[in-house]
């Protein structure tokens, strides 16, 4: 078991996703002041779906996330293929959207690449602690990087962070594949820039419903 988890710290995660979070098709919402992150409120997650009817999915979808990347769920696998990334640099903007920071490009910032399909990426966003969860354990910090195709479907890259040294992705330096540190007054920044009801701007953990989870190891000879 200690072999399966350690696995998890290497992990560059792509998820590909229906959010149970307010969506407007594939569009994130900017203005999200009509629900909260708290379970306990009226317009907490167990509502949302009920706010608006474009926001239904929340309440009905089965392939939701985050989830939990339990052990007991991974296939490890050398057939996932190579993730290209092509970014660039481009002008942005940082926003504070309340709920959350976000840093979005003009133009898009490059590009994955995956299953013959460019996903552009358009903006990038904090969530404090993680969404998503290993074996049931929360880190600090849960960064999205959002890329989206032309045909509107949606990428998101995830990478967790747990308390350590100060983070210099912060400063714009892509280092995508491990769990990454940010330091305290890092992570309390990000946290005071934003409202106080969304200093906890993470979502529940949703079922997995009998789906896999795919570690890619492209070394691994019992899949060559």
């Amino acid at each position: 078991m200690a072999n399966k988890s350690s696995r998890f710290s290497s992990i560059l995660m792509v998820l590909f996703i229906i959010l149970c979070v307010p969506f407007a098709t594939s569009q994130e919402v900017d203005d999200e002041h009509e629900f909260t992150y708290d379970v306990n409120s009226p317009n907490g997650p167990d509502h949302w779906g009920e706010i608006h009817q474009e926001w239904s999915m929340c309440n009905q979808g089965d392939l939701q996330s985050p989830i939990d990347l339990t052990h007991k769920r991974v296939q490890t696998t050398s057939n996932l293929g190579k993730l290209d990334r092509d970014y660039k640099s481009a002008n942005a903007t940082l926003i504070n959207r309340g709920h959350d920071m976000m840093l979005k490009w003009s133009g898009g910032a490059g590009h994955i690449h995956i299953n013959g399909t460019d996903y552009q990426l358009n903006q990038l966003h904090w969530h404090t602690p993680t969404e998503h969860t290993v074996n049931g354990r929360r880190y600090n910090l849960e960064l999205h990087l959002v890329h989206q195709s032309t045909d509107g479907k949606i990428a998101v890259i995830g990478i967790m962070y747990k308390i350590g040294r100060p983070d210099s992705i912060l400063s714009m330096h892509w280092l995508l594949l491990k769990v990454r540190t940010t330091s305290r007054e890092q992570l309390h920044a990000i946290r005071e820039a934003v409202h106080d009801y969304a200093e906890a701007n993470a979502r529940p953990v949703q079922p997995l419903n009998n789906r896999w989870i795919k570690l890619y190891r492209p070394d691994d000879q019992q899949n060559n």
